[in-house]
């Protein structure tokens, strides 16, 4: 059977998966949502706020700031920032600013290198809050974003309620695509909300049960991804994480593609580990939508994106590699063949189904993009049609590289550090 046959298998399987995958969740989308809403705060708890930093000089000063303006009680609010051991001027800068803000109960620790998930534990160790918190050092949070979240911890098999995480002021367009990004993604999360799917709890205010995380074992210390890997062990002991659209939290994109790469290379790399480690829960109806639906798509997710890519690579240079091979035989006397050239085209020739998929998941991706930016109430032209425009139909191609970076350092056994 030739090559071509199985190349055309593998795609159309590809096309059908994407196109579920979007029909599913635009069905729960229309599916009326019967969460009931969150009941007004009545308490204020003593929640405690860890922000692990390394090397975070030029952007703590803001994380810390915004942590004064919360609406929240001075004295029911713990703030504690872990120095891992950084080589720049972070311990002095996050002293200096304890001491000019002293009528907030705020704690610095230093120690080791160690990573973010040791950062985190040190923290988890010394907080004294019914609540913790966790807060990226290059990340700001709204004044009223805790008073949000609280009131959704309605019954005690909630673990984790997580913000509306949106870029901080994007500059340049890989920003701008990221901002995006971000909002749908936002979205999703909230859709899966809906079915208890949610699979990762973002490092920018994600606010947990202590008790929950202190009894689970705390964060991982020698993972890729923390953040995914107790979400995944939450899950995996059948507790609930919440996705909420209104409680904001800004933080700092990448603004390169070598940022974006590294980053990124990173999130998915842990994915793809922590999915593996968490396997037996893929297919399994004890975790319900979760187990039948998001684990999977976790690994399907990121096979979709190298078999597209590397098909629009494979079909779009195939013409011109066969025409490279075919001068051969002619001496590579291009003037000839470019002057005997006829224009050669067929309406017939073209592959109708394959355009037919790409409508349907174009049609139904603007339909989410218009709705995303209308439940997190931003205009959709924010930031510019050309930001729109690259988002729909260029941004996918750097996913899909990543992607097959990814899969080449899989293949090669090369590993990376946090």
């Amino acid at each position: 059977m030739p090559i071509s046959i199985y190349v055309k298998a593998v795609l159309w399987t590809a096309y059908l998966l994407s196109l579920f995958f979007a029909i599913f969740w635009f069905l729960v989308l229309m599916d009326k949502e019967t969460e009931g809403k969150a009941r007004k705060l009545r308490k204020h708890p003593v929640v405690s706020v860890v922000i692990p930093a390394y090397n975070e000089e030029k952007n703590i000063i803001a994380t810390l700031a915004s942590l004064t303006k919360l609406e929240y009680p001075k004295n029911k609010l713990e703030i504690i920032v872990v120095n891992d051991g950084s080589s720049d001027n972070t311990k002095n800068i996050v002293q200096e600013f304890i001491s000019q803000n002293n009528a907030f109960n705020i704690r610095l620790i230093s120690k080791k290198n160690q990573g973010k998930g040791s950062a985190l534990n040190k923290g988890l160790a010394v907080s004294k809050g019914e609540f913790f918190i966790c807060l990226d050092a290059d990340s700001s949070v709204t004044k009223d974003a805790l008073e949000k979240i609280l009131p959704h911890f309605t019954d005690e098999n909630t673990a984790v309620v997580l913000p509306l995480l949106k870029v901080s002021k994007p500059k340049n367009i890989w920003q701008r695509m990221q901002w995006l990004e971000y909002i749908v993604n936002m979205f999703y999360k909230r859709l899966m909300s809906r079915l208890n799917c949610v699979h990762v709890a973002p490092g920018p205010f994600s606010v947990y049960r202590t008790d929950v995380i202190k009894r689970i074992g705390g964060f991982d210390e020698d993972n890729l991804t923390e953040d995914l890997e107790i979400s995944l062990r939450l899950q995996s002991k059948n507790y609930r994480i919440v996705q909420l659209l209104d409680a904001e939290v800004f933080t700092i994109a990448p603004k390169t593609f070598k940022e974006l790469y590294k980053q990124r290379n990173r999130w998915y790399k842990g994915s793809i580990i922590n999915a593996f480690r968490y396997k037996h829960m893929m297919f399994n109806k004890k975790y319900g939508d979760f187990g039948i639906i998001q684990m999977p798509t976790i690994i399907i997710s990121g096979a979709i994106a190298i078999i597209l890519v590397s098909s629009l690579f494979y079909y779009g240079l195939k013409p011109y590699v066969k025409a490279l091979y075919n001068s051969i035989f002619i001496n590579f006397d291009f003037y000839t063949l470019i002057k005997t050239f006829k224009f050669d085209f067929n309406l017939l020739d073209l592959n109708y189904a394959a355009i037919l998929v790409s409508v349907i998941m174009l049609i139904i991706s603007i339909l989410i993009l218009r709705k995303s930016h209308s439940e997190t109430n931003e205009r959709l032209d924010k930031h510019g049609m050309l930001s729109l425009v690259s988002y729909l139909f260029f941004y996918f191609l750097v996913i899909g590289f990543i992607w097959v970076g990814i899969m080449l350092d899989f293949a090669f056994g090369k590993k990376q550090k946090w």
